[in-house]
């Protein structure tokens, strides 16, 4: 049950942060330094070798789950750094 609502939960965040990403630039310049910050806590988790339990479960997140998400993490802060900083403006006439 608790894993269910984890699950609600981050497809309802991740719906709501995209619609907003897609909409103002602000926006995606935050995810982008969120996403920074997110990727190398987790890719230290993963060289440190520490398992993280999850909140309300029985389960860990083990180190090779914290480096595979490092790696998408990083790759979802170079999509927010080019579409929020040095992307090409495009001006509303």
């Amino acid at each position: 049950m608790i894993i269910a609502a984890y699950v609600v939960a981050a497809v309802a965040m991740a719906a709501g942060s995209l619609y907003l990403a897609w909409c103002s630039l602000d926006v995606r310049k935050f995810l982008a330094g969120a996403f920074f910050v997110s990727s190398g806590i987790l890719a230290y988790l993963a060289i440190a070798d520490v398992s993280v339990p999850l909140l309300g479960t029985g389960s860990v997140e083990t180190p090779p789950v914290s480096g595979a998400r490092a790696i998408v993490h990083f790759l979802l802060f170079l999509v927010c750094l080019y579409s929020g900083f040095l992307g090409k403006r495009v001006r509303s006439a």
